[in-house]
């Protein structure tokens, strides 16, 4: 891996879309990326992740090719800026991916789909020996919250991205980290089982992440608003960094990193997380 994640590592959304559900995370022009770059860069970002196409319940794809120029930009202009910088693609197309790691320089593909939106996308990333972080979706965007529904969703999410890792080492893709989709086709109910139940997650052997970030479930809870949902989002942080996760994806860095601090001081030697299974 580029990242070291034997402790609590900060991924920053940066969207470069109009319609991303959280209005503060969307950066349109060069300035504005740079600016947003650098910021969460000093913050303590471990990761910058570039999106360019929305993927909030509902949203309205837009082609390949306006994608492709979005991220590919961005990716020029901040590598340029911030050469040791690392990158993912937040992305479910290959062939964005694969301009973005050729073309672009980007480090980590960022797939919300795992593989299910694009059959070529496990065999890209064999091919370019990548990262890959592995999202579980029930669903498309357009469809996912009409009516998500499972029997047990730990072990129906856990099944699902286990199966497609071991696809992915067959293959001999070395490094892979789980996602197990909050928000993703999932209710406000199944998010906090999800969570409650976060460790039984690392049976899978693979680091986790954890993209909690102003979603519905804090705001839908707590009856306010995504801009409002700054603190719901520290507090859940902190429960998903004891529950086992590696890497938290956020539009807030700098107190992420808060979080993370206060975490390693409460926990410096690490959990032993089959305590909270």
């Amino acid at each position: 891996m580029l990242l070291d994640l034997a402790k609590p590592g900060i991924m920053g959304i940066i969207n470069l879309t109009e319609d991303s559900f959280y209005s503060s995370s969307r950066y349109n022009s060069a300035s504005e990326i740079l600016a947003a770059a650098e910021k969460m860069l000093s913050d303590g970002a471990d990761i910058l992740d570039l999106g360019g196409c929305s993927t909030r319940p509902g949203a309205v794809a837009v082609t390949a090719e306006v994608e492709k120029k979005r991220v590919c930009d961005a990716l020029l202009l901040i590598r340029k800026a911030f050469p040791d910088a690392i990158i993912s693609v937040d992305t479910y197309r290959a062939a964005v991916a694969e301009a973005a790691v050729s073309s672009g320089g980007a480090d980590i593909i960022n797939d919300i789909s795992g593989g299910e939106m694009d059959r070529d996308m496990f065999a890209l990333v064999a091919r370019l020996n990548v990262p890959y972080i592995m999202m579980h979706m029930q669903g498309t965007p357009q469809t996912m919250q009409l009516n998500p529904t499972y029997g047990d969703v730990v072990a129906e999410v856990l099944l699902w991205l286990s199966e497609r890792a071991a696809r992915l080492r067959q293959a001999g893709v070395k490094d892979i980290i789980l996602d197990p989709g909050f928000g993703f086709g999932k209710t406000t109910e199944h998010n906090f089982e999800m969570l409650r139940r976060f460790s039984e997650f690392r049976v899978a052997g693979l680091p986790l992440l954890a993209g909690l970030s102003r979603k519905s479930m804090i705001w839908k809870t707590l009856d306010i608003t995504p801009d409002e949902a700054l603190t719901g989002t520290a507090a859940l942080n902190m429960t998903a960094l004891m529950k086992g996760a590696s890497i938290l994806r956020v539009h807030d860095v700098r107190e992420a990193r808060q979080v993370v601090t206060l975490f390693e001081k409460i926990y410096p030697e690490g959990i032993l997380f089959d305590q909270y299974s």
